[in-house]
């Protein structure tokens, strides 16, 4: 695994430990020679991580949309720092260049970048890790639900079964490294 790219708040979150876990996380990929790929902004929970890499001697590439270049403040000291048109540019370009992915935590956006992946990982698109950083709990609610999506029959148990979940970083990345995909079933079409 050589990049992870990681869906995050650009707001720091009410609680000290979400930038904790960010560190935390941020001081492991660069320990492991991970490159971040992230969403390429200089503030919230998203600039903890990319600044702990590169503090810690790492790599990082921003994938950053014009229209949030300014809003978000793109980050100006990055490894690479990647300019697209669109929000949708800015998942595929990430998608293409991460190894794996890991939500921390985020609002609305984190969690439909986050969804997007774990749907291609469903129909085939890709096989790569689709990790939950669970922060201070911060997703339990999150959790519960996909439970309850595979209770109520909405997700198989094999997809169900790969989302990694960990409130730790370092035994969340080893999940990561030594994940291996679900089978996925072809079904013919009826004719």
């Amino acid at each position: 695994m050589n990049s992870i790219a990681v869906f995050c708040g650009s707001s720091i979150g009410a609680s000290d430990a979400y930038r904790e876990g960010a560190i935390q996380l941020g001081k492991e990929l660069a320990k492991r020679q991970i490159t971040l790929i992230y969403g390429g902004a200089s503030v919230g929970i998203m600039a903890t991580v990319a600044d702990t890499v590169l503090q810690e001697g790492g790599k990082v590439i921003g994938v950053i949309p014009t229209l949030l270049e300014e809003r978000e403040i793109a980050h100006q000291q990055l490894t690479e720092l990647i300019v697209v048109n669109t929000m949708h540019e800015r998942k595929s370009k990430m998608m293409e260049l991460a190894d794996g992915f890991i939500a921390l935590p985020g609002g609305p956006g984190t969690l439909e970048e986050f969804f997007e992946v774990f749907t291609w990982n469903q129909i085939g698109l890709i096989q790569k890790p689709c990790a939950i950083f669970n922060i201070e709990q911060y997703f339990d609610l999150l959790i519960s639900f996909f439970d309850h999506m595979q209770q109520e029959q909405f997700l198989k148990a094999q997809f169900r079964e790969a989302l990694i979940v960990d409130a730790d970083a370092v035994t969340l990345l080893d999940k990561c490294q030594s994940f291996v995909p679900p089978a996925i079933k072809t079904y013919e079409l009826s004719k």
